[in-house]
C-alpha cells in the first residue's frame, strides 16, 4: 500500500511541475498533493523525499532561490522541450491511432494523445508537415463510434486511483433495462473494447472466486467514491489472462467452446475479419468450416452469428444453440405480415 500511494504522488509531483513554468515551492507542491489526491494531511518531508526519489530515478530536478524562496523546477528534457521527429510515414499512421481513440476524449488518456500531437505538430519540418497533409486528405477513417467519456472523466479519475490504491469503490450503476442499484467493488484494472471502457472489479459481496471478478462497462456508471476502506488484491488473478479467456467482454471465469458450422460464404467472411485470436478453423470439403471459440455467454456470440444470418448454424453446446433459436424465434414473431383478406 505505502509503495502504492508514493508511486500516485510522485507521478503527480511530475504533472505539477509539468505545468509550472516558473516551479513550484515545496510548500505548494505538497498543498496541491493534499487537494489533487484527496489527501487529509502530508509532511513536507514526505514530499522531500518523493522529490528525492525522483532524482533518483533519473529525473532532472533542480531547485533555485528567488523572492518565492525554494522553487524546484523540471529540468528541460523532462518538460519535453527537445525536439520530436517524425516522418511522413509515421505521422500518418499517429493520426490514423489518434482518429481511433476519439471515444476517449475527455479522459486523461486523451489529453495525453492530444497533448503529444500539439507537440508533433509544432516541431515537424513545414515540409513534411504538408506531405503527410496532402496525403491524409486520401487516407479517411470510418466507424469508430461518436461517443465520448467526458462526462465520466472525474469517476474515471476515481477509478484509477483506487486501482493504484486497493481501494473498495461505491458505485451507482445503471444497466439497460433495469433498476438502478448501489454496489460496492474492488477495481483491478480497465479494458478498452470496440471503443468502450470496462472497470474489471470485483463485486464485494461474491464470495465465490471464480464468480467475484465482473466487468462493469463505464457508461453505466452516475456515480463512483473511493472509501477510505481497503482489499487485498487476489494475487491469482492477472487481468490479460482473465480476459483472454473469452470472446469478447462478457465476464465469467468458466468459458465454453462453442462449434458453428459455416457455410463456404460464412467461411469466407471469417477467415477474412476473424472472430478471435485462439478460434480454430476446420474447413471442410464443400468449401465450409467448422469453426471453434471460447466464449462466456451466447450474447457475446449473437451479433457475429446474426450477422452472417442462415450462413451460421451453431452445432453446440446445447444452451448456446438454444440462446439462437429463441432470438430467431423472437425475430420471426416481430417481423411476422398478417395476412389480409382474401390472401
Amino acid at each position: 500500500m505505502a509503495r502504492n500511494e508514493q508511486l500516485i504522488r510522485q507521478h503527480k509531483i511530475l504533472q505539477l511541475l509539468e505545468d509550472a513554468r516558473y516551479g513550484r515551492t515545496l510548500d505548494e507542491i505538497r498543498d496541491d498533493l493534499i487537494t489533487d489526491l484527496g489527501l487529509s494531511k502530508l509532511h513536507e518531508r514526505t514530499v522531500r523525499r518523493d522529490i528525492e526519489a525522483l532524482q533518483s530515478a533519473g529525473y532532472d530536478l533542480d531547485v533555485e532561490t528567488n523572492q518565492r524562496g525554494k522553487v524546484w523546477k523540471l529540468g528541460r528534457v523532462d518538460r519535453g522541450i527537445h525536439k520530436i521527429s517524425a516522418t511522413a510515414t509515421e505521422l500518418i499512421a499517429l493520426s490514423i491511432g489518434r482518429d481511433l481513440l476519439n471515444p476517449l476524449a475527455g479522459t486523461q488518456y486523451w489529453q495525453g494523445v492530444e497533448s503529444f500531437w500539439n507537440k508533433l505538430e509544432e516541431e515537424v519540418p513545414n515540409g513534411v508537415y504538408d506531405h503527410y497533409s496532402k496525403f491524409r486528405e486520401t487516407l479517411c477513417v470510418y466507424g469508430v463510434p461518436t461517443k465520448t467519456y467526458e462526462k465520466h472523466a472525474g469517476i474515471l479519475r476515481t477509478i484509477n486511483r483506487a486501482i493504484v490504491e486497493h481501494r473498495i469503490v461505491e458505485i451507482d450503476y445503471q444497466s439497460p433495462g433495469r433498476a438502478g442499484s448501489t454496489r460496492r467493488i474492488e477495481p483491478y484494472g480497465l479494458a478498452i473494447y470496440q471503443s468502450s471502457i470496462y472497470v474489471i472489479a470485483a463485486a464485494e459481496e461474491v464470495e465465490d472466486p471464480k464468480e467475484r471478478m465482473r466487468h462493469w462497462k463505464l457508461d453505466r456508471f452516475t456515480k463512483a467514491t473511493a472509501l477510505d476502506e481497503w482489499f487485498k488484491p487476489d494475487p491469482d488473478v492477472d487481468i490479460q489472462t482473465h480476459l483472454n479467456r473469452s470472446f469478447g467482454i462478457f465476464s465469467g471465469e468458466a468459458t465454453e467452446s462453442v462449434q458453428i458450422r459455416l457455410s463456404s460464404f460464412g467461411a469466407a467472411w471469417v477467415r477474412e475479419d476473424p472472430w478471435h485470436t485462439e478460434q480454430q478453423l476446420e474447413m471442410q470439403p464443400d468449401g465450409g468450416a467448422i469453426l471453434t471459440v471460447s466464449s462466456a455467454h451466447p450474447r457475446e456470440l449473437m451479433p457475429k452469428l446474426l450477422s452472417l444470418g442462415a450462413e451460421a448454424e451453431v452445432l453446440g453446446p446445447e444452451s448456446f444453440r438454444t440462446a439462437v433459436t429463441d432470438v430467431i424465434a423472437r425475430l420471426a414473431k416481430t417481423y411476422a405480415v398478417e395476412p389480409t383478406d382474401g390472401h
